[in-house]
């Protein structure tokens, strides 16, 4: 428990020191020490609300994430992978790339023929 309060008061002197800063940088000519503690105070609140905020984003996100991916890990799979292919076996898709370039090379030929 000395630990988390411990992270706690330094988590709140951080912000504390950050509104203080914040609040100085903006302080207005002929405002009072009062004033800018005051204002330091409500930035002070404001950094703290948002960073509960985030942390409650990011954990319902993590939530989210791990539901999602435990329900993928225990769904099999819809579509089968493809089997690795042996190197040096060929298969039918081979083929057409080398084909289709044949061809195109061939196409090109005749129509330089063709044209001069």
């Amino acid at each position: 428990m000395a630990k988390y309060e411990k992270r706690h008061t330094q988590g709140t002197e951080k912000t504390k020191e950050e509104a203080e800063k914040l609040a100085k940088a903006n302080q207005r000519p002929g405002q009072t020490k009062e004033q800018t503690k005051l204002i330091a105070q409500g930035i002070q609140k404001g950094i703290e609300q948002y960073k509960k905020q985030h942390k409650a984003k990011s954990r319902e996100l993590d939530k989210k994430l791990k539901a999602t991916a435990k329900a993928n890990r225990d769904t099999p799979e819809s579509t089968p992978q493809e089997a690795e292919i042996e190197p040096g076996r060929e298969t039918k898709r081979d083929w057409l790339p080398w084909s289709l370039l044949i061809l195109s090379w061939v196409g090109f030929v005749l129509f330089q023929t063709i044209s001069q």
